[in-house]
């Protein structure tokens, strides 16, 4: 979906109560107020030091035992500060909760989420590796130019999910290009979106373009335009996980299409579930990007 995160400065308590060795982030806004319909915010970071030695994963089966809970919009630096874990509920005042584990696996806990899946998502619960409105994880490897990513395996991810059969919602990355290196803001060049599987009525952002073929498997390809380009792949069957995705390969058939610059820097890779109605049970049990020369 289009989204324009714009930075929100929100003035916010915090307090963190401890129950059962998990650490609860709780927020008590008292400014700002909820920013405009269907626009994404930088969440405030509470760092939790990461039991995992990899540098370039996180997350495993169980992992979300020892961590912490994330409501609302908050964000958690994970592995050292390799991946932030972020409750990006920005277009919803419902209650919606995430746990994550000290290993940065995250579940969504609980969600009274409701909106109509006609319209935005109510919020995108994710991981990333980059910058994300210039909020920056650790030794990342990025920027890396548009034109690298050419090279076969430059910059590769790897995901498992668990998808409950209930809500509305989709199971994508969120891949973000800025025109140059770096950014504070709302990325200018484009949005390049992988749907691996989606429940229930909702669709990519814009009208669907074409198909293409790419790694072996089928996807439809959608596209808009809102001051930034966006492009969806969404596989025709769904699935719950990938394995050394190679981001490259949908950068090449962008670029054919006019979507995506050469020049342009990809600085962002997210992982998550849009969410429009549930969304409880969500689930991301390991998230790696890897890029080449790291």
């Amino acid at each position: 979906m289009p989204r324009s995160r714009r930075v929100v400065v929100i003035v916010a308590l915090l307090a963190v109560i401890v129950v059962a060795g998990v650490a609860v982030i709780v927020s008590v806004t008292t400014g700002g107020g909820r920013p405009p319909s269907a626009v994404r915010t930088q969440s405030p970071l509470v760092s939790v030091p990461a039991s995992s030695p990899s540098a370039t994963a996180t997350g495993s089966p169980g992992s979300q035992a020892g961590g912490a809970t994330l409501c609302n919009s908050r964000r958690l630096a994970v592995d050292g500060g390799v991946y932030t874990v972020q409750n990006n509920e920005y277009d919803s005042g419902a209650a919606e909760c995430l746990t994550v584990g000290a290993l940065g696996g995250f579940t969504v806990a609980s969600s009274a989420i409701a909106n109509s899946t006609s319209g935005a998502p109510g919020g995108y619960p994710s991981i990333y590796r980059g910058c994300h409105w210039g909020d920056c994880t650790s030794d990342s490897g990025l920027p890396v130019q548009a034109s690298r990513l050419l090279t076969p395996g430059a910059v590769t991810t790897t995901w498992a999910t668990a998808q409950p059969r209930a809500g509305a919602y989709d199971v994508a990355y969120d891949i973000w290009f800025n025109r140059t290196p770096t950014t504070s803001g709302q990325p200018n060049g484009a949005e390049l979106m992988i749907w691996l599987n989606h429940n229930g009525a909702v669709q990519p952002s814009g009208s669907q373009v074409s198909t293409a073929a790419i790694g072996g498997r089928s996807y439809q390809v959608w596209f808009s335009q809102q001051g930034w380009n966006t492009i969806s792949y969404s596989m025709v069957a769904g699935t719950t996980s990938v394995r050394d995705l190679d981001i490259g390969q949908f950068v090449a058939d962008a670029m054919r299409r006019g979507y995506i610059q050469k020049s342009w820097y990809l600085i962002d890779v997210e992982a998550g579930f849009e969410v429009w109605q549930g969304g409880a049970g969500l689930a991301t049990d390991s998230f790696a990007v890897n890029v080449l020369g790291r």
